[in-house]
């Protein structure tokens, strides 16, 4: 063995099992968050982007990591998703905490998510539509933290809900699209949440007998459509929404409403148009998102949460009644939180270093 062999190993063992570090913001230090998810189910869902990402993550991925910054910075979308080493590095830094983010609101909020509340003759179609399977749309979703999630929360639910709960909900539909090519990126994380781990050589009898994927293949189908929502309403994205139980929009929806109000506003409806009552609507982003809209000449801003409560509760819902007839209301809004933390424990491990996130969220039911 080579002299200074034992040190690179360690080393590359220290590099292939860091400790998560989180600097804490100043704003975040009166904060106490604790996680309802048990840190081991939080561990293996690293564990997925790990494993997925492992030659990107065993390489130094900081420059490419600068690269991507850099382009979001100057907000050149297209650049910084333009190749698949920044998918993939995107992917491997920024979606792994937001996975554990999502799946702690998934969890909270499964009284909603996972309950069909009747609204009428197309609501009990729906649910009947649905039988054991849930489908679940991810606009925005190529970078798989929604995926993971919900392969985590899909976890969750098969360990502690009952047996008449389980049968209800037993296999998740999940399409995520994006307006760039995350084909790569979603089948990889898709191949390692229905797949075993791999294990150590020297792994034990009983790591062996019981080890498994995160969820059965047989329970969960994930696909990947490359669709900009804001170009063309086409078929495609329109059948995939018609028997959605879940549309989310994760940290998406400001990014469209810089690019375009107006479409955005038109996206939105058509989504209106097209879902069927009882379906939900999921919105995170930052807190205090703002976009900018002319308005009789002049440009003001306005926050995320004010464009989009307008936009689906006022023009949605008929900001004008028809004389002589009532006006019909498409969507409620269920719950919201306007600044919601999800924080990392320090006992979680990742080769690289990640962030506690925080965001505003808004939950709508279509009547």
């Amino acid at each position: 063995m080579a002299p200074n062999s034992k040190l690179n190993a360690k080393r590359k063992a220290k590099r292939e099992s860091t400790n998560v570090k989180v600097a804490p913001r100043k704003e975040e230090s009166a904060v106490v968050a604790t996680s309802s998810i048990p840190l081991d189910l939080q561990q293996l869902l690293l564990n997925i982007f790990r494993n997925s990402f492992a030659e990107r993550l065993s390489s130094n991925i900081d420059p490419l990591l600068q690269e991507v910054k850099g382009h979001l910075y100057n907000r050149d979308f297209a650049a910084a998703f333009g190749k698949g080493e920044y998918l993939e590095a995107y992917a491997a830094r920024w979606s792994p905490s937001r996975a554990l983010g999502y799946v702690d609101l998934f969890w909270d909020l499964r009284e909603h998510l996972f309950s069909m509340e009747s609204t009428g003759e197309e609501a009990i179609e729906v649910q009947a539509k649905i039988g054991k399977s849930c489908k679940v749309v991810c606009l925005g979703g190529g970078a798989g933290a929604e995926i993971v999630a919900l392969g985590g929360l899909q976890k969750l639910l098969a360990s502690v809900t009952s047996d008449e709960e389980k049968a209800n909900y037993q296999r998740l539909e999940v399409v995520a699209t994006d307006i760039a090519d995350w084909t790569s990126v979603v089948q990889n994380l898709a191949t390692h949440i229905t797949t075993a781990p791999p294990l150590s050589k020297f792994a034990s009898a009983t790591a062996r007998a019981t080890n498994a994927a995160l969820v059965n293949p047989e329970n969960i189908d994930v696909t990947f459509l490359q669709h900009d929502i804001l170009t063309a309403y086409s078929t495609d994205i329109s059948s995939r929404l018609q028997d959605a139980r879940l549309v989310t929009l994760m940290f998406t929806l400001n990014e469209l409403y810089s690019t375009s109000v107006a479409l955005t506003q038109k996206f939105l409806l058509d989504l209106t148009a097209t879902v069927k009552p009882g379906s939900l609507l999921l919105v995170v982003d930052s807190p205090g998102s703002y976009s900018s809209i002319t308005l009789n000449g002049a440009e003001k801003k306005y926050p995320m949460q004010w464009l989009l409560d307008h936009t689906l509760l006022k023009l949605a819902n008929g900001n004008q009644r028809e004389r002589g007839k009532e006006e019909e209301l498409r969507w409620e809004k269920v719950q919201e939180d306007e600044s919601r933390w999800f924080r990392l424990d320090n006992g979680l491990e990742y080769p690289i270093e990640l962030e506690n996130m925080r965001m505003q969220l808004h939950l709508y039911r279509r009547l």
